[in-house]
């Protein structure tokens, strides 16, 4: 099935393979292992698609989004390759930081912050040069100190190059041109069309692992971080990869043909 370009969904054109990356949770040295095997394997024709959860958990988090762009600009040196062959989709800890640069609009920030930092957003925080403590200050100050406080945040997020451009990237999910594969961050509601989704491909709908019909024609959902943890799984319809890194697991990424069949996995 040939589905139409969307500015929130990513398209991947003619491919052969598709290289999907779970949760990466600020695991730098990690990526680094991956990327290092991945550029062995990888072929003319092979796309790559990153599920999501970059940054958030983990301490390595600026370094991780470096690594991720040095990969860039080398697989695109690839023959044949184009930019739009390499997707990053927004993950539940990307959405937590937009979040995070606009929450002066919200309506009790202070409570919308803490249940972030629950949640795993405190080392992202810290990383770009804000402090818990400071931010709750200027929470109570007001509006306008809160805008300001967002404000040095945006700053120091775009003091390290090409970060704040990758953020701003992100996709909601990614499928084939064919409609083979599907790729979203946590999940997919089976009982909703692919563009009302909404916040479901962040925190996940119903349970993953129950779909065993393909989801609106594609043969395989894959998904990249699993909020259960309960490491890959592979169901009739589905394929949940995060190997749990940032939680004391392997961050894992797997090669998928156009069958739906996985054809090759790397661990780091």
């Amino acid at each position: 099935m040939r589905r139409q370009q969307s500015p929130i969904f990513a398209r991947l054109e003619c491919p052969r393979r598709i290289w999907a990356v779970a949760a990466i949770h600020g695991e730098a040295a990690r990526l680094a292992d991956l990327h290092g095997q991945l550029a062995r394997v990888i072929e003319p024709g092979d796309r790559l698609v990153y599920l999501g959860n970059y940054v958030g958990i983990g301490a390595e988090i600026t370094a991780t989004i470096d690594e991720l762009l040095s990969f860039r600009r080398a697989f695109l040196t690839i023959p044949g390759i184009e930019p739009q062959d390499i997707v990053h989709l927004r993950g539940t800890q990307e959405e937590m930081w937009w979040k995070l640069l606009h929450v002066q609009l919200a309506t009790s920030p202070l409570q919308v912050f803490d249940w972030m930092l629950d949640n795993g957003l405190d080392t992202t925080l810290r990383a770009y040069g804000g402090s818990a403590d400071e931010a709750r200050s200027r929470f109570r100050e007001g509006v306008l100190a809160t805008t300001k406080w967002t404000g040095r945040l945006r700053d120091n997020l775009k003091a390290h190059p090409g970060h704040d451009d990758l953020l701003a990237s992100v996709k909601r999910a990614a499928f084939s041109e064919g409609g083979e594969l599907l790729f979203v961050h946590a999940g997919v509601d089976p009982n909703r069309p692919l563009d009302a989704q909404q916040d479901i491909f962040w925190w996940g709908g119903p349970d993953f692992g129950a779909i065993r019909d393909p989801y609106d024609g594609f043969q395989r959902v894959i998904r990249g971080f699993d909020p259960d943890h309960q490491g890959v799984q592979f169901g009739p319809a589905t394929a949940s990869i995060d190997g749990g890194a940032g939680f004391g697991g392997p961050l894992t990424a797997i090669c998928f043909d156009l069958n739906a069949e996985p054809v090759e996995t790397l661990v780091a």
